[in-house]
């Protein structure tokens, strides 16, 4: 499976704390440990390489795009955001990390301005598992915490999800639907809220293994073969039939 892991890769060169957390970066963390798990082939792109690091011929060979944003969403090219929206419609999943709920390919697949709350805090948090037979969760226990993070509040402004998988309880009372996939085309797109640019929650075994499971569930799979609108009709059906 090829997986690309994209990040704006600015907070960790301008920043001593993030440097301090992420000192590659928070793609090569992520890819650092996506190499590990047998059958997966990962690579990584950041926001200021030609094209963002996503020209159409990577883009096409990609079976699964994780994507980091977090002070540049509007850097991001309109053309670079729609190659991956009409990826997803073909087939390719996307899974969105903790801010990148605002960037240009997440809207634009949800149609919604996926405001939210939030509040930096570094207080707990505490993930449910909603729906304990789906992949995504496999191998999870009923919860798992985080011992710091930030706080993301409801009301989160996205369409109802297909399928819901966590949902967060915070320190300061918060809920929040942390886990959701969405059906786009024929892909999948998976949003998945911990994680923290000065925290080290992407080293966390936990939120690792969603990832991983996340990555098997959005990846390539058979479907059956659309019929496109105006197509001829598979068989001729007589004006007598069901008289």
């Amino acid at each position: 499976m090829k997986i690309t892991v994209w990040n704006e890769f600015r907070h960790e060169r301008t920043d001593e704390a993030v440097r301090a957390v992420y000192p590659h970066g928070i793609h090569r963390a992520i890819a650092d440990h996506l190499a590990s798990i047998e059958g997966f082939e990962p690579a990584t792109a950041t926001l200021d390489e030609p094209e963002h690091g996503l020209p159409q011929a990577l883009i096409d060979s990609t079976d699964v795009l994780l994507w980091w944003g977090h002070i540049a969403h509007g850097e991001v090219s309109d053309e670079v955001a729609e190659r991956v929206q009409s990826a997803v419609h073909r087939g390719m999943g996307l899974i969105a990390l903790h801010s990148a709920h605002y960037s240009k390919p997440l809207k634009r697949l949800l149609g919604t301005s996926c405001g939210l709350s939030w509040r930096e805090d570094d207080l707990h948090e505490r993930l449910w598992v909603v729906d304990p037979t789906h992949p995504i969760a496999a191998g999870v226990d009923r919860y798992f915490e985080i011992p710091k993070t930030e706080m993301y509040g409801e009301f989160f402004d996205v369409p109802c999800p297909d399928e819901l998988v966590f949902i967060s309880w915070f320190a300061g009372g918060e809920v929040f639907r942390s886990g959701m996939v969405w059906k786009r085309g024929r892909g999948r797109v998976f949003y998945f809220r911990p994680g923290h640019e000065t925290l080290p929650i992407y080293y966390q075994p936990e939120v690792l293994r969603v990832i991983v499971n996340a990555c098997r569930y959005l990846g390539p799979r058979d479907t059956a073969t659309v019929t496109g609108i105006g197509a001829a009709p598979q068989a001729k059906v007589s004006p007598e039939a069901g008289r």
